[in-house]
Parts: structure tokens; sequence; C-alpha cells
């Protein structure tokens, strides 16, 4: 798939945020005219503006803009000479336009009974959901779209793989595993969000136990546990995943256009994007 129409209509339907870069503006010799395209994702680029040295800084800005989670169009002047190892000698003006809304990245860790009942809700939001479980036998046959199932014998190796500035849900069938990826999400810090089923009386063991293990309690403040909207009451499954995805709407909603790094200190993340749709918000 190297046409950039196809490619751009394909990444938008995955949900991937890319960047379309476009020669807007050709001066003398330039390897290709006003109005050549490509696509930058995270991964891949697709279709060419020419190759060398231009097409690599374009990819570098493009990327640059995907990891900020940039929205803002931008236009860069190169030059196509000794500065950039080309000797074509002209000059291209580049149009980046980002495309594709940042989305939530949301790790469900247990594939239990509240997790079943959960990740669907979670999958017809605007967000990408990592399942994560042990037990390969746990999960349903068909994922909703959106969602990557992660089977994996050791679940806390998974924590070091999340994208920083992720929403942490943790409900596995076992007290000690949940301790151990609580401490591991601490560990990083990056999220945006961090929320483990449970009671206070669980809360309050958790938290002797983290404290022995020299975490501040500044950050073990950071997790949510009981979590889910206290207006939301019920012991079965689906009321207590209702509780919990209304709780990550709120946090989104709440934190439009801030960034984990705010929070906690670390690297930049991506920004939050809003969970409802822009015309109920221009609504409310």
């Amino acid at each position: 798939m190297n046409n950039w129409i196809s490619a751009l209509a394909e990444l938008q339907a995955q949900g991937e945020p890319c960047v379309l870069v476009t020669i807007i503006e050709e001066r003398g010799s330039t390897p290709r005219n006003a109005g050549s395209k490509m696509v930058v994702s995270a991964e891949r680029i697709y279709d060419t503006i020419g190759g060398g040295h231009l097409e690599y800084k374009a990819m570098a800005i493009a990327r640059e803009m995907l990891d900020s989670g940039s929205q803002q169009t931008r236009l860069e002047r190169f030059s196509l000479g000794a500065s950039l190892g080309q000797c074509c000698g002209g000059v291209n003006v580049l149009l980046f336009e980002p495309m594709g809304q940042p989305q939530a990245q949301i790790a469900v860790f247990g594939a239990g009974h509240v997790g079943r009942a959960l990740v669907p809700l979670l999958a017809s939001l605007p967000c990408r959901v990592r399942w994560i479980d042990s037990r390969e036998a746990e999960f349903p046959a068909h994922l909703p779209h959106g969602v990557t199932r992660i089977v994996n014998d050791e679940v806390v190796d998974e924590v070091d793989n999340l994208p920083a500035g992720s929403y942490c849900i943790v409900m596995t069938h076992n007290h000690q595993l949940d301790l151990e990826l609580t401490a591991a999400i601490l560990k990083r810090g990056d999220f945006a969000w961090f929320g483990l089923i449970g009671s206070k009386t669980k809360r309050a063991k958790f938290e002797h136990r983290l404290r022995d293990r020299g975490f501040a309690p500044s950050l073990v403040q950071r997790m949510r546990c009981p979590m889910g909207l206290a207006e939301v009451k019920g012991k079965l499954p689906m009321e207590i995943a209702v509780s919990v995805a209304a709780e990550v709407i709120a946090t989104y909603n709440a934190c439009f256009g801030l960034e984990s790094s705010k929070q906690s200190g670390s690297p930049a993340a991506e920004p939050v994007a809003r969970l409802t749709p822009v015309s109920r918000r221009q609504a409310q």
C-alpha cells in the first residue's frame, strides 16, 4: 500500500494518527512537483515527496508532531543544497497536516467477568484498548474493534510496553498479581489514570505493602481504589463496568488538552482526547 490516498483512508479507519505532508511550492530544480504528497505514521511512510534527505527531514518533523500530539498545521521551507546533501539546488515548501485526533490508550489487566463487561464499553469510545491476561481461555472468541488481546504468562512485563499517558485498569483474579501490577504501574509513574478493583480494606492493605516497598504516599494517592463513580452503585459485573467506564470518561473530559507529565513530572505524553463527541460538548 504505497498510494497515499489508500494509506490515509486505511489509517483513519483504524483510528491511527498520521501526518499528511504536501509540497505546496517548488522553485528551481526539485525532485517532485508541487502537489506531491506522502503520509507518515508512527511506524511507516506511504508514497514519496522525492526521497533523499528532504524526505528524511520531513519524516522526522512529522513523527515529532505525532509524538507531541500536535494538532496544528506546520509550514517548513527547505533549500535543496549542500545543507541537505542534495544537489538539486531548488526550494520546496512543505505543509504538514496532522490527521486523526489523539486517542485514549487504555490497558485492562484481567479478562474475568468484570473485564468482559468493561472492555466492550471502552471499545465503543474513541480509544485503543490493550486487554491483558495470562489465561487465553478467558477471552471471548470475538473481540470488539479497537481491542488488542495480549496473552502473556508474565503479565507484569506488559506494563513496560504501555505508551506513556495510558489509562491503567487492574482487575485480575489474583490479589498478589494485582499488587505486583500496582507496583509496576506506580514505578513507571507516567500514567494518566490508574484504577484498581477492590474495597477500601484492599486499598489499606496495598498502601501498607507499597509503603514498605518505599513508594511515596503522594504517588500511592494517585491510585483509584475503589474505582468507579460512587453514584453508580451495584455489584453486578455490568454495574461495576459502567461505573468504571464512567470515571474514565469523566477523567478524560476533565483533563482535555493536558499532558500526564503535568501530573507526574515525567516526559511529555500525548495530550488527552475528549471522549464526548464534539457536537455534544458544544451543546453542553
